[in-house]
């Protein structure tokens, strides 16, 4: 513990930081890992790594290399996933940009405006936009309602075989000039919505927390000790995946799984105007097809395991915070 930046608080003080991932799907979200963040005057401690009982192969890092570990740890273990979503401290994170690019999975990724595009800084680039490039989208509900901003996408070269990068910028409407910048990867004919929606699935996670501390007690500690902070947190994330299980399950009309002989979406809501099409969400990468799997959570070990990979291909989110 020690006075450092903390988003739960909005500023430095006094407090433990974790790095977890989150998990949102179309049966629910979880959070399905986690590591706490050791900062430099406690990594080179040699006294306090004893007190704190700091396992000796845990060194100095970043949290963004901290999310990459989570992110290949959820790959390799199967859960299927076809985005990542985070905010700007992973976004300027360019190897956890070419993790996603290398495996295929697209990204909607949050950046600073100091973020620099093509030897320029991100800002510039909508300096001249006019009016009509800009396109009023809800990223998701709120508290109030719909979520609605201005939202506006410009493509730049790079990305896998089949994906296109793009900048996302999503303005304001009441405050035009408060905007907020996006890197994102998407599969080719991916549409604005699309990616507005994948950016609103991080605000899901965000509000998962807040779910997190008043029903499992996520930030409801006293501990001193690395294997205290993890014990804790991960009971509390394990209690958290089975109220989601639960939650799915009592739904009217729930389906537990996609199973054989059990179908793989809802029917047609009955107040769909005539003729009107579905929603389908965000395409899928063709080069990442799986079966879906059961709606429990695994949390991941405390370590990665070597072992035979499946392709993915569900239209999920991981999100870091």
């Amino acid at each position: 513990m020690q006075r450092q930046y903390t988003g739960t608080a909005g500023r430095i003080e006094n407090a433990q930081v974790g790095v977890f991932l989150g998990y949102a799907g179309q049966h629910g979200r979880a959070l399905i890992d986690r590591a706490l963040y050791v900062p430099d005057s406690w990594a080179g401690d040699d006294a306090r790594r004893r007190a704190a009982r700091i396992p000796g192969d845990v060194v100095l890092t970043t949290k963004p290399k901290q999310g990459l570990v989570m992110l290949e740890r959820a790959r390799a273990a199967g859960v299927p996933f076809a985005w990542v979503a985070g905010d700007s401290v992973y976004g300027a994170d360019s190897a956890l940009r070419r993790w996603a690019e290398r495996h295929r999975r697209g990204y909607v990724l949050a950046v600073t405006s100091g973020q620099r595009l093509g030897q320029r800084p991100v800002t510039t680039w909508i300096e001249d936009l006019p009016n009509a490039a800009w396109q009023r989208l809800s990223a998701g509900d709120g508290a109030k309602g719909p979520c609605l901003y201005d939202w506006t996408h410009l493509p730049f070269n790079g990305g896998a075989e089949g994906f296109a990068c793009a900048l996302l910028v999503r303005r304001s409407m009441a405050k035009p000039e408060e905007v907020t910048f996006y890197l994102t990867h998407a599969p080719n004919r991916t549409t604005l919505a699309e990616l507005v929606h994948i950016a609103g699935t991080r605000w899901s996670i965000e509000s998962l927390f807040e779910q997190a501390k008043g029903e499992v007690g996520l930030d409801q500690y006293e501990v001193r000790s690395w294997v205290g902070w993890h014990r804790h947190v991960t009971l509390s994330m394990l209690a958290l995946a089975y109220l989601a299980v639960v939650r799915r399950s009592a739904e009217p009309g729930a389906v537990g799984g996609c199973g054989p002989g059990k179908p793989e979406s809802r029917p047609a809501a009955a107040h769909r105007a005539r003729g009107q099409t579905a929603h389908r969400g965000p395409r899928r990468p063709k080069a990442t097809q799986a079966r879906c799997c059961p709606a429990m959570v695994h949390l991941a070990t405390a370590a990665p395991a070597t072992r035979q990979t499946r392709p993915l291909a569900q239209a999920n989110t991981g999100a870091l915070r």
